[in-house]
């Protein structure tokens, strides 16, 4: 066994993925249960009535200075992962911390619009406390917007750590690099896949299974997909988009004041003010 051990642990160093790195064991990744706890002391920090916090009586500026240090090891990390043993991200990752802090009271403003928007939205909301406390589209634009102020940093992982974490627990896919306005509506939530470089305006509502993807990829003359080009659709402002649309393409713009209807395949532009609906092929 001890024998069988040792060769598969070499033959697995013998294949390496292209592009690799040979200084991965000396840069470990970030780590994943640590970020979670940044977002659960970030949510319990411009929430404290909605996220509960380790020690109830903590002081706030106790709990951001703890997510703040935290966030910064993590982002050292995530930091070292990118660009190896070369640099002093330390430097890097006090610079950004200071500046996402600053976006905090931002974040809290925009979110404070999104519970607005759910509340008013959604007639079984009895009150904006149950918004917060039970939603799962409020969990995960919350999660979203955090990952967000990051994403515009250019910290690497982290953002995408912090989205997938939400995925996983509400259903709802938003890219960290997605551009999202005021008075954000989600409701149900579960399959809603928002892409990187979808943009959506003010009093936005989103209902389950709706996609905001792409559609075929670019490729480069090595057949591989082009990368940092404009991919996912504009959705504009006082836009409703019910359950299981999709919506592709990165010159796809829905315009102001549309109504698009359940289960429609949009891969084109539409008109301010109009509403699309499904009709079955053959059917009137």
């Amino acid at each position: 066994m001890r024998e069988a051990i040792r060769k598969t642990v070499e033959a697995l160093d013998r294949v390496t993925a292209e592009q690799g790195r040979n200084d991965a064991p000396a840069c470990p990744q970030p780590d994943r249960q640590e970020i979670v706890k940044v977002i659960h002391e970030l949510q319990a920090l411009l929430f404290p009535m909605a996220f509960r916090r380790e020690c109830p009586d903590m002081a706030d500026e106790t709990l951001l200075s703890r997510a703040l240090y935290r966030l910064r090891d993590q982002m050292v990390a995530a930091l070292r992962f990118r660009n190896g043993l070369e640099g002093k991200p330390e430097n890097a990752a006090d610079e950004i911390c200071g500046l996402f802090a600053e976006r905090l009271p931002e974040v809290k403003r925009l979110l404070l619009l999104d519970v607005e928007a759910l509340y008013e939205g959604d007639p079984a909301a009895s009150c904006r406390e149950e918004v917060m406390v039970t939603y799962p589209g409020f969990r995960a634009i919350s999660i979203y917007r955090i990952a967000h102020e990051l994403y515009v940093l250019r910290v690497p992982l982290i953002p995408r750590i912090m989205t997938e974490y939400a995925h996983e627990k509400t259903g709802i896919d938003i890219h960290p690099g997605a551009t999202v306005g005021e008075f954000f509506f989600i409701d149900h939530g579960t399959g809603i896949v928002i892409g990187e470089t979808t943009v959506i305006g003010n009093h936005v509502k989103l209902y389950q299974g709706v996609t905001l993807g792409a559609k075929s990829f670019e490729l480069d003359e090595n057949g591989n997909p082009v990368k940092n080009i404009k991919r996912h659709p504009n959705i504009g402002n006082h836009v409703v988009i019910y359950a299981n649309a999709t919506i592709l393409g990165g010159d796809t713009v829905i315009g102001d004041n549309c109504v698009i209807g359940g289960n429609t395949w949009l891969t084109r532009s539409v008109a301010a003010g109009s509403v699309v609906t499904y009709r079955e092929e053959g059917k009137c």
